[in-house]
């Protein structure tokens, strides 16, 4: 509470002093705190609630050790009253003065007659701009008269004329009824012209009253002085200008016709002393008007201000008063506790009052009296934890391992065993605990071998050679627990070694599972015997062709019709087994020499459609059911490979549709693209685009899924199996990962792939 109660006290110095800075500011930005009022309130409100809850808490908490009878509460509280007493009441004192002194204050800055000058400077202005609107209306006026008694003709003279004796004219024109331009006299060619013709509403006006007067532009006299159009020249020019616009007689031309109405407009400049003297009275009069009416925002300001001020004076002093109470019985409040902790066992050391008083020496002597016993506890502890540490460590490196560990009696009783071991042999270590290692259900080889390699090792130790240095290493087949795999045994690594246990020796087995290294060396080892299959077996198949072909020819006709059969049925017979080895020879080099993919940007869905097209004859009765994914994201793929891999799985799954026993369902094959989401090894979240084909057939049998993908594996009657070997090496090859798995709640089977490498995402677009 103690640490809290300091912590609060610097924020609450940080607040005031904020505060302070914005009342000082006031005077100068009135507006602004005026329209953040309620802002400012919210905070100050906010700050006050909670000091007080603070200081209600540390109230409770005092009167709570009080009322239990807690030694040095009674001192805590005389020290909190008197301090308390002392901050508040020459805090009130000063809030009550300073609340009456801006209550007066404030309202004497506006009870000058400020107002009536400003109003009265005002409407000067406007007498003078209306004066000069009059003026412009008179010339308007003669102007409209000279045009009248002119000739039809002269009109542009006439403009020319007044634009030229008129100061500050800025042009003259005349338009039609619409507004539309007939003759203008401008004093100057810049400018446009366009936008000073009279807007549809001053036409109006002028139709109705015969004359239109106003001031425009300026932003000076817009707002307070007239009610005067702006007009987008004059309002980027900041310029204040006269318009008058005038109905022209009518006039009869020579041939007796009347001319069509028109009307005069004349732009003049308004006199520039004039449009200043009107800026700067308008300026004062809103900063006046702004300032009179903050008053009494302002006046709030202050009053909420001072308000929050005597609340953080009221809230330090009491603050204060815990803290400096807290710091005198703190000595006394300590050996107290000690000496209670002590009794109860507790040879911790106190904290050491740093005074050089009589308490300060007393609660050092208590201190130095308790750390000698507190060390030995501490060692004690330390040691206890190490061990545990360690035990923890130990623990956690034999959970994460990835080979099995087992510990094992002298009677190869299985003691202990880490998860490793439960998912390699995939039984659960809960129920292997205490049973021979030998009779565990399914572990039974793996026991007998186990048994007879500690037995061997024994048998060599009899030369006398240490045993804590002996081990042993073998390589062991074990029985898969999973039914769907029964026909495929796990390689084990196996190393064993003799170690002390409770009650007398022991022994260790650490084994891997090895059997994808095993599956691994057996593809590699297929490959070079395909290579040199395909290399001694394809020279002599041509000639053996050729020379069957050429008995043929040459006997043909020196034999009866009954040896030509014979001869051509022999004949037939050598030239398709040469072409079913080539074939076999061919499937050997491309499993022994695939090239290297070229990656690519690919459409994964337009190389599937593209292939489907081959397969589907779109008449309704295809077997073949496509489901594409929507905005499938490109990968990066070797085109013809992956056309290889689709045009491979879709024959398997159609040779499994002809396997179909009388009265299985319709045959169906599923051929799916979806872009999936993963979670990668930084724990960052990845896309990759998954293929999946799967059909109704009968599925793979148990002994081919565990081992489907290496070579020369098929149930085929014709098969090399070759197939799904060649299309996991594409995919290896993608940085992709394939798998196959018969469906659980009906007959058939899927092969998924999984491809990881997307193209960038530039070309994604």
């Amino acid at each position: 509470m103690k640490t809290t109660l300091r912590y609060f006290s610097v924020v609450g110095g940080a607040i005031v002093s904020i505060l302070l800075f914005l009342l000082a500011s006031a005077s100068d930005n009135s507006g602004f705190f005026d329209r953040y009022y309620d802002w400012l309130l919210l905070l100050n409100a906010a700050v006050a609630g909670s000091l007080l809850v603070l200081v209600g808490v540390s109230l409770f908490r005092l009167y709570s050790r009080y009322k239990s009878g807690k030694f040095g509460s009674r001192l805590m509280t005389r020290l909190v009253l008197l301090f308390a007493a002392i901050g508040v009441l020459p805090g009130l004192v000063i809030f009550l003065v300073s609340v009456l002194f801006v209550s007066h204050s404030i309202d004497s800055w506006f009870n000058v007659p400020v107002e009536d000058a400003l109003e009265s400077g005002i409407n000067l202005s406007r007498a003078g701009l209306d004066r000069a609107v009059g003026e412009l209306t008179v010339v308007a006026n003669r102007t409209v008269q000279d045009l009248a008694e002119q000739p039809v003709g002269n009109e542009r003279a006439v403009l020319a004329q007044v634009v030229k004796n008129e100061s500050g004219m800025q042009n003259a024109i005349i338009v039609d009824a619409e507004g539309g331009l007939v003759v203008s006299a401008r004093a100057s060619r810049s400018g446009n012209l366009s936008a000073d013709l009279p807007t549809r509403d001053m036409m109006s006006k002028v139709k109705n009253d015969a004359v239109y007067s106003a001031p425009e532009g300026g932003s000076e006299l817009r707002s307070d002085l007239v009610n005067a159009p702006v007009m987008p020249q004059a309002e980027a020019a900041g310029q204040l200008r006269l318009r008058v616009l005038m109905a022209i007689p009518d006039k009869v031309q020579p041939n007796g016709t009347h001319l069509a109405p028109r009307y005069l407009q004349l732009l003049q400049l308004a006199p520039s002393q004039l449009a200043a003297d009107g800026e700067t009275i308008r300026r004062a009069y809103a900063d006046y008007k702004e300032r009179f009416d903050a008053r009494t925002g302002l006046r709030k300001m202050y009053i909420v201000t001072l308000t929050l001020t005597l609340l953080l004076a009221v809230f330090g002093a009491i603050a204060s008063a815990f803290l400096i109470a807290s710091d005198l019985a703190q000595p006394l409040l300590l050996l107290a506790e000690g000496t209670r902790a002590v009794a109860e066992g507790d040879l911790s050391p106190r904290p050491i009052v740093a005074t050089s008083d009589e308490l300060g020496t007393l609660t050092q002597s208590f201190n130095t009296m308790t750390r000698q016993l507190s060390d030995a506890r501490s060692a004690v502890e330390r040691n206890r934890v190490a061990l545990q540490n360690a035990k923890a460590h130990l623990e956690s490196v034999l959970a994460n391992m990835s080979a099995g560990v087992m510990v094992l009696d002298h009677e190869f009783h299985l003691i202990s065993c880490n998860d490793s071991v439960e998912r390699i042999l995939q039984q659960a270590g809960v129920t292997m605990i205490g049973q021979k290692l030998n009779e565990i259900e399914g572990l039974q080889e793996f026991g007998v071998a186990v048994v007879a390699a500690f037995a061997a090792q024994s048998a060599q130790s009899a030369g006398g050679r240490n045993l804590a240095r002996l081990h042993w290493q073998r390589q062991i087949e074990v029985p898969r627990q999973s039914s769907s795999v029964e026909g495929n045994d796990l390689t084990l690594l196996t190393r064993g070694s003799r170690l002390p246990v409770e009650g007398g020796s022991g022994y260790l087995v650490v084994f891997d599972d090895i059997s994808d290294v095993i599956s691994a060396q057996r593809s590699i080892a297929w490959g070079e015997v395909a290579r040199r299959l395909a290399h001694e077996i394809k020279n002599p198949l041509t000639p053996i062709q050729l020379s069957a072909e050429r008995l043929q020819m040459k006997l043909e006709d020196k034999l009866t019709p009954q040896d030509v059969e014979l001869l051509n049925k022999g004949t037939n017979t050598i030239v398709n087994q040469v072409a079913a080895m080539k074939r076999m020879v061919d499937d050997f080099r491309d499993y022994a020499k695939t090239p290297p993919a070229v990656l690519e940007p690919l459409d994964l869905n337009a190389l599937v459609d593209e292939i489907l097209h081959l397969y589907i004859s779109g008449e309704g009765n295809d077997i073949i059911h496509p489901q594409l994914g929507a905005q499938l994201p490109r990968v990066m793929g070797d085109a013809t490979q992956l056309r290889q891999v689709i045009h491979n799985l879709l024959q398997n799954a159609q040779d499994a549709m002809a396997e179909l026993p009388a009265g299985a369902p319709q045959p169906h094959i599923d051929v799916i693209t979806e872009a999936i989401h993963y979670q990668g090894a930084d724990g960052s979240t990845r896309t990759a685009v998954r293929l999946a084909i799967s059909d109704n057939g009968p599925g793979f049998a148990p002994k081919i899924l565990a081992r489907a993908f290496e070579p020369y594996v098929t149930s085929k009657a014709r098969g090399t199996g070759l197939g799904l070997a060649m299309v996991k090496k594409i995919i290896d090859e993608h940085g992709g990962r394939i798998d196959i798995q018969n469906h659980v709640d009906r007959s058939g089977a899927s092969v998924l792939i999984l491809l990881l490498k997307l193209a960038p995402a530039s070309q994604n677009s």
